[in-house]
């Protein structure tokens, strides 16, 4: 038996693992922090996000992502 998911499965509703990514290996913003930490977009939240993007860089995304 093969360990190895198989990549050419075609599971419905399931995200191919080629295509998962935290997004934190590209350029992200502001208003990026505040949707993956599942607050609403606003001036307040927005203010929050870039004191917490200042102040740890890339590693306040990877904090928030599984």
């Amino acid at each position: 038996m093969n360990a190895e998911p198989d990549s050419t499965s075609k599971r419905e509703g399931v995200t191919p693992d080629r295509l998962l990514h935290s997004g934190a290996e590209g350029e992200f913003n502001a208003e990026d922090l505040v949707l993956a930490s599942g607050r609403d977009v606003n001036p307040q939240n927005l203010a929050w996000a870039e004191r917490r993007l200042a102040a740890k860089g890339k590693a306040a995304l990877d904090e928030l992502l599984p």
